[in-house]
Protein backbone atom coordinates (compact mmCIF):
# COMPACT_ATOMS: atom_id res chain seq x y z
CA UNK A 1 0.00 0.00 0.00
CA UNK A 2 1.55 3.83 -0.66
CA UNK A 3 1.73 6.02 2.31
CA UNK A 4 -0.95 9.09 2.46
CA UNK A 5 0.35 12.35 3.45
CA UNK A 6 -0.57 14.39 6.70
CA UNK A 7 -2.85 16.65 4.02
CA UNK A 8 -4.48 13.87 2.13
CA UNK A 9 -5.02 12.26 5.35
CA UNK A 10 -6.54 14.86 7.36
CA UNK A 11 -9.18 15.89 4.04
CA UNK A 12 -10.04 12.18 4.21
CA UNK A 13 -10.78 11.98 7.76
CA UNK A 14 -12.95 15.16 8.11
CA UNK A 15 -16.24 13.07 6.58
CA UNK A 16 -14.78 9.36 7.16
CA UNK A 17 -13.53 6.70 9.36
CA UNK A 18 -9.97 5.18 8.47
CA UNK A 19 -8.26 2.30 9.43
CA UNK A 20 -4.65 3.19 9.33
CA UNK A 21 -1.33 1.43 9.74
CA UNK A 22 1.79 3.73 10.73
CA UNK A 23 5.19 3.86 12.39
CA UNK A 24 5.24 4.26 16.18
CA UNK A 25 7.75 7.11 17.00
CA UNK A 26 9.10 5.20 19.81
CA UNK A 27 8.37 1.74 20.19
CA UNK A 28 8.61 0.53 23.30
CA UNK A 29 10.83 -3.02 23.59
CA UNK A 30 8.87 -5.87 23.15
CA UNK A 31 6.40 -4.05 21.17
CA UNK A 32 5.42 -3.55 17.05
CA UNK A 33 7.11 -0.54 15.60
CA UNK A 34 3.39 -0.25 14.14
CA UNK A 35 0.14 0.95 15.27
CA UNK A 36 -2.79 0.13 13.60
CA UNK A 37 -5.78 2.61 14.13
CA UNK A 38 -9.72 2.93 13.64
CA UNK A 39 -9.59 7.13 13.80
CA UNK A 40 -11.17 10.31 12.31
CA UNK A 41 -12.00 13.81 12.47
CA UNK A 42 -15.73 13.61 11.28
CA UNK A 43 -17.57 16.17 13.36
CA UNK A 44 -20.96 14.87 12.78
CA UNK A 45 -19.89 11.49 13.72
CA UNK A 46 -18.08 12.83 16.96
CA UNK A 47 -20.04 15.65 18.21
CA UNK A 48 -23.45 12.90 17.27
CA UNK A 49 -24.78 11.58 20.74
CA UNK A 50 -23.18 8.04 19.58
CA UNK A 51 -20.28 9.88 19.15
CA UNK A 52 -20.16 11.15 22.74
CA UNK A 53 -21.89 8.21 24.34
CA UNK A 54 -20.49 5.22 22.44
CA UNK A 55 -16.80 6.37 21.82
CA UNK A 56 -16.25 8.33 24.38
CA UNK A 57 -15.72 11.91 22.31
CA UNK A 58 -14.38 14.70 24.10
CA UNK A 59 -13.09 18.26 22.34
CA UNK A 60 -9.85 19.20 22.74
CA UNK A 61 -9.32 21.45 25.32
CA UNK A 62 -6.81 23.62 23.52
CA UNK A 63 -4.46 23.82 20.62
CA UNK A 64 -1.30 21.57 21.42
CA UNK A 65 1.67 23.10 23.12
CA UNK A 66 3.89 22.70 19.97
CA UNK A 67 2.77 22.53 15.69
CA UNK A 68 2.24 18.67 15.35
CA UNK A 69 2.74 19.60 11.61
CA UNK A 70 6.06 20.68 11.97
CA UNK A 71 7.01 17.25 13.51
CA UNK A 72 4.80 15.80 10.66
CA UNK A 73 2.66 14.20 13.24
CA UNK A 74 -1.64 14.23 12.69
CA UNK A 75 -3.80 14.47 15.96
CA UNK A 76 -6.83 12.68 15.54
CA UNK A 77 -9.63 11.07 17.33
CA UNK A 78 -8.92 7.41 18.03
CA UNK A 79 -11.60 5.14 18.54
CA UNK A 80 -10.33 2.06 19.99
CA UNK A 81 -8.39 4.36 22.91
CA UNK A 82 -11.32 7.04 23.11
CA UNK A 83 -8.84 9.78 22.72
CA UNK A 84 -6.62 12.38 20.68
CA UNK A 85 -3.96 10.22 19.57
CA UNK A 86 -0.96 12.13 17.02
CA UNK A 87 -0.44 10.20 14.06
CA UNK A 88 3.20 9.68 12.47
CA UNK A 89 2.87 10.37 9.01
CA UNK A 90 5.97 9.88 7.94
CA UNK A 91 5.11 6.38 6.82
CA UNK A 92 1.25 6.11 7.24
CA UNK A 93 -0.78 3.54 5.06
CA UNK A 94 -4.71 3.92 4.66
CA UNK A 95 -6.18 -0.12 4.56
CA UNK A 96 -9.69 0.96 5.07
CA UNK A 97 -12.33 3.69 4.60
CA UNK A 98 -15.26 3.93 6.26
CA UNK A 99 -17.81 6.69 5.11
CA UNK A 100 -19.56 8.68 7.74
CA UNK A 101 -23.12 7.42 7.05
CA UNK A 102 -21.83 3.65 7.51
CA UNK A 103 -19.29 3.35 10.83
CA UNK A 104 -21.87 2.97 13.27
CA UNK A 105 -23.01 -0.15 11.44
CA UNK A 106 -19.53 -1.50 11.03
CA UNK A 107 -19.07 -0.43 14.61
CA UNK A 108 -21.52 -2.04 16.00
CA UNK A 109 -20.85 -5.30 14.28
CA UNK A 110 -17.00 -5.44 13.86
CA UNK A 111 -15.62 -2.98 16.94
CA UNK A 112 -18.20 -3.20 19.77
CA UNK A 113 -18.20 -6.98 20.13
CA UNK A 114 -14.62 -7.05 20.82
CA UNK A 115 -12.82 -8.00 24.28
CA UNK A 116 -10.10 -5.73 25.35
CA UNK A 117 -7.87 -8.72 24.32
CA UNK A 118 -9.00 -8.39 21.12
CA UNK A 119 -8.80 -4.61 20.78
CA UNK A 120 -4.97 -5.03 21.57
CA UNK A 121 -4.07 -7.18 19.46
CA UNK A 122 -6.19 -5.02 16.38
CA UNK A 123 -3.89 -2.18 17.20
CA UNK A 124 -0.82 -4.29 17.63
CA UNK A 125 0.31 -3.07 21.55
Amino acid sequence: MPSINLQSLQSLLQNNVCEIIFEKRRPKPGDSSQRRMLCTLDENILKSVDGRLTLNYKPPSGPPKYNPGSKNLLPVWDIMMQGWRMVNMDNCEVVETIPEGNFFDYFNENIYPMSADEKRKYMGT
